[in-house]
């Protein structure tokens, strides 16, 4: 069983003789406790060509110590990451290795370090005797593994680590007290990346997607290439956050690959159809396997939250109590499906086509061509659409055929601004604020569509509450507010799309 630990520490350059400063002097600190020397001998693990090193992240399984196991690092912040724990084992457990997954694919993860440290460690107290935070005294000896290099390498360092619920203040503080000493900050963010840098050398630097020998961004393929690699990494970066249950994750993840899609579909006079077209089937795909989580996630929080506005006394019912079980069964039939899909070879397939795509992209003969212009055209052609489906749903009558046609607005909309999104490195302030208007209507439209799956939730729990002889008045009271406030969304359509019907950059009249 995993566990999770958010590290946040900070590492400094030492030799042997090194002596610490005295830390009571610093604010908060009361004393210093002496907790002696521990041997730790740890094996980092990486993929042959370091990919996990590439990305910050680092694998290692260490004995000695506390906290002997597997340890996996994900980076967070400047000197914050999430350890993620496993028990000792032989080999690498698979609560370890699927968080892994989106990097190393097929790869195998082997022994590309070893560190051996011997650890002098203190415990800074507050004057309750608290724990503020663990200064230890490094000195390091650390052997290259394997054929990515050879040699050995030592050095010392001290690194403070921030105990749990302790104020990060605390750091300040210390690091104050030991500048004064001479002590100055580490220029490794790591003890893995100073070994790989000194025995052998670190990862490859990831170039950038082929952009036909121009600077990137100036010609279409060079933005197109180098948005759909920022999604690209955003898929492979959110796939353990997903696994790992982080908020806003699956929403994320789902925002990167309709992005993605989006962009190929858009500019499809850049990138050969041909190609792109599979490719966007399969981010369909993968987009519909996690809105089923993301969607359960938004109508969990706006049935709660309606629930909750409603006095005592129009709260007929188990009311709360059968909400919570509706939530709970469908988060846990979404999250189920949404992990069988991340397993899967479809997905791992997926995202080496995309690698093969940003590696040898299918460039067209408007790819060659300065962006501005290309790009333009084709958030033009996005808003053309948009604005034939906007016009078609205004034009019809309230009910069932209106909520499926502001639906494909909705979709349109969404398709619009990611395109400008896209190509506002291009295009500028006029795309950007393009971007703006036609977010306002999507935004719009996606709380109308929220509003007519809501009904259909609320009539089922109606449904069910009656023929388990229940009240369902509480349901139907939350059904008609929810029918209300479709029906204002309707009422302010024609506002908003009124500004976000000018038409997109580029074209005449424009700003």
């Amino acid at each position: 069983m995993a566990e999770t630990k958010r590290e946040i520490e900070r590492k400094y350059e030492a030799t042997p003789g090194t002596g610490l400063p005295d830390l009571t002097r610093a604010p908060g600190v009361f004393a210093v406790l002496d907790r002696g020397v521990t041997e730790l001998d740890a094996v980092y693990y990486d993929t042959p060509g370091l990919l996990l090193a590439a990305d910050s992240l680092t694998l290692r399984r260490r004995t000695g110590g506390e906290d002997a196991g597997w340890h996996l690092k994900f980076p967070v912040a400047t000197g914050i990451r999430d350890e993620i724990r496993a028990p000792l084992a032989d080999t690498l457990p698979r609560t370890l290795a699927k968080l892994l997954r989106s990097r190393v694919r097929d790869e195998q993860v082997v022994p590309v370090v070893r560190l051996r440290s011997a650890r002098d460690v203190h415990h800074l107290l507050d004057a309750s005797g608290t724990l503020l935070a663990e200064l230890s005294v490094d000195t390091v000896r650390a052997e290259r593994l394997g054929a990515g290099g050879t040699g050995e390498t030592t050095w010392t360092e001290i690194e403070v680590e921030l105990a749990d619920d302790a104020d990060p203040a605390v750091l300040d503080a210390v690091e104050k007290r030991l500048k004064k000493a001479g002590v100055h900050p580490s220029e490794s963010a790591s003890k893995l990346a100073r070994a790989l840098a000194e025995t052998g050398g670190g990862p490859p630097t990831p170039s950038g997607p082929p952009t036909d020998g121009a600077p990137d961004g100036t010609t279409a393929a060079g933005r197109i290439l180098a948005y759909a690699r920022e999604q690209r990494d955003a898929l492979v970066a959110l796939d353990p956050a997903v696994r790992r249950d982080l908020p806003d994750a699956v929403h994320q993840m789902r925002v990167a690959t309709r992005r993605l899609r989006s962009a190929l579909k858009s500019y499809r006079k850049v990138l050969d159809r041909r190609v792109t077209d599979p490719l966007g089937d399969e981010l369909k795909w993968l987009a519909g396997e996690l809105g089923v989580a993301r969607d359960q996630e938004v109508l969990a929080a706006r049935l709660r939250a309606r629930v909750d506005e409603l006095p005592r006394t129009l709260v007929l019912g188990p009311v709360p109590a059968r909400l919570r079980i509706r939530n709970a069964q469908s988060a846990a039939t979404a999250r189920d499906r949404v992990l069988t899909a991340l397993d899967s070879a479809r997905h791992l397939a997926l995202l080496t086509a995309l690698d093969a795509l940003l590696a040898d992209p299918p460039l067209r003969k408007a790819a060659h061509r300065d962006a501005g212009p290309v790009l333009a055209a084709a958030v033009r052609k996005d808003h053309a659409r948009l604005s034939a489906r906007a016009e078609h749903a205004l034009a019809l009558p309230a009910g069932h055929d209106r909520d499926l046609a502001m639906h494909e607005a909705r979709k349109a909309a969404k398709r619009a601004r990611y395109a400008a999104e896209a190509a506002t490195p291009a295009l500028g302030k006029p795309a950007k604020k393009f971007a703006k208007r036609v977010k306002a209507v999507q935004s719009l439209l996606g709380e109308h569509q929220d509003g007519v799956v809501a009904r259909d939730a609320l009539r089922t729990l109606a449904v069910q509450a009656h023929a388990a002889g229940e009240s369902a008045f509480t349901w139907g009271l939350l059904y008609g507010r929810e029918e209300a406030d479709c029906a204002a969304r309707e009422r302010e359509f024609p506002q908003v799309w009124a500004k976000a019907s000018r038409p997109g950059p580029g074209a005449r009249g424009t700003r």
